[in-house]
């Protein structure tokens, strides 16, 4: 069994009368990239700021690499990698200089500074853009140098805060690639965001926080087993029928339906043949049809159902 990296403990933290994080527990083990989900002012950035230690806390501990962590733990913060939301680089160098700038914080061999600053270069696609400043840059191309800074030392947990905030399609994807081709060298990772198919794409587990407190944890397939939705059917109908809707709403397994601007979802727990037994109900009625589709449900359906509220109603 892999050994532990992170493990938090009943950490609270208070700002005057608001609790941002209540008795907040976590155990991230090596070699995982652990999806920190939830809603802006859940409490994560709060939870990276705590497990860094800048920030005190009330109460609980933080331990990394089996250590406990405090301010002066400058031996634990060499072996961590830092992307925030923020971009966090100097306008007035390069590049190259900046990347270098930070691995020679942790990095005072020079030849090994060296290598490593160009391995990270490589790693992001920046070697077309090492002389430029980054007002040069696009915000996709500013994301990957923030990468860059962040990971050339090479450390093994990497934190990364909402890296994709703001990007295109396509230098999402290359973050993304980016972050598991880290995971696969070695890093364990730790992924905050509110972007749900994100983290459903990228994370080996997950643990979904709202207000200050973590409401549910498990890999992909354990978190959507905690929810009574298994598949929701979405049919276009042109003016259904209340008795026809009554009919579905009948049927085994559905618990719940919505009609609305002549589109039927059906909510179904359970069955392996939900879909059959419904067009059944339409062609016996001789009710007319459009479009049909069916959904497994998603992270955000998990998130919908634990706390009542969709996450993108929550930012």
């Amino acid at each position: 069994m892999n050994q532990t990296v992170v493990k938090i403990e009943n950490l609270v933290k208070r700002y005057k009368d608001l609790i941002a994080l209540d008795h907040f527990s976590l155990e991230i083990r090596q070699g995982e990239i652990f999806g920190l989900l939830g809603p802006n002012g859940s409490g994560k950035t709060t939870t990276i700021n705590c497990l860094l230690s800048l920030l005190s806390f009330d109460k609980g501990q933080v331990e990394i690499f089996g250590e406990k962590m405090t301010p002066t733990s400058y031996h634990i913060k060499k072996r961590i990698g830092i992307i925030m939301q923020n971009v966090a680089v100097f306008d007035e160098l390069t590049v190259y200089e900046n990347i270098d700038y930070f691995c020679g914080l942790y990095i005072t061999d020079k030849a090994l500074r060296k290598q490593y600053v160009e391995e990270a270069i490589a790693f992001v696609g920046l070697e077309d853009f090492v002389k430029f400043h980054p007002k040069k840059l696009s915000g996709g191309l500013l994301r990957r140098l923030n990468i860059a800074c962040g990971i050339a030392h090479k450390p093994d947990l990497i934190i990364l805060d909402e890296p994709t905030v703001a990007v295109d399609p396509q230098s999402r994807n290359k973050i993304l690639e980016g972050i598991c081709e880290l995971n696969r060298k070695g890093a364990t990772i730790i992924y905050t965001s509110h972007y749900m198919e994100e983290v459903e794409q990228i994370c080996t587990r997950i643990a979904i926080m709202d207000k200050g407190k973590k409401i549910a944890e498990g890999t992909n397939a354990e978190l959507k087993k905690m929810i009574q939705n298994t598949e929701t059917i979405h049919i276009e109908i042109l003016g259904l029928p209340e008795e026809v809707l009554a009919a579905v709403q009948e049927l085994p397994h559905v618990y719940r339906t919505v009609y609305e601007d002549n589109m039927l979802a059906v909510f179904c727990s359970g069955g392996q043949h939900n879909l059959i037994r419904i067009l059944e109900v339409l062609q016996n009625t001789n009710t007319p049809f459009g479009r049909v589709y069916s959904e497994l449900p998603t992270l955000n359906d998990v998130f919908l159902e634990i706390t009542g509220t969709h996450l993108r109603d929550k930012e």
